[in-house]
């Protein structure tokens, strides 16, 4: 499953919203540096899509607050 994602880094509530189908707000307190926030991020939708982080993946957007992510199920 291909989705997008886009990303609201230091926020103070860490969630995941899905905006329309396919469509998802992800909120993290991570800083985006370092590829902080991107961890951060993937971490988030493993939890939210039960499955393990091996299975998820940025395939485009890596600096970008508009990401698309593969999830293997």
């Amino acid at each position: 499953m291909k989705i997008l994602v886009m990303v609201k880094a230091n926020s103070k509530h860490p969630r995941v919203e899905e905006v329309s189908p396919g469509e998802f707000r992800v909120h993290v307190k991570a800083p985006p540096k370092e590829g902080k926030a991107n961890e951060a991020v993937l971490r988030a939708l493993a939890e939210h899509f039960h499955v393990p982080l091996s299975r998820i993946a940025i395939v485009a957007g890596m600096s970008s607050k508009r990401k698309w992510i593969n999830i293997h199920e």
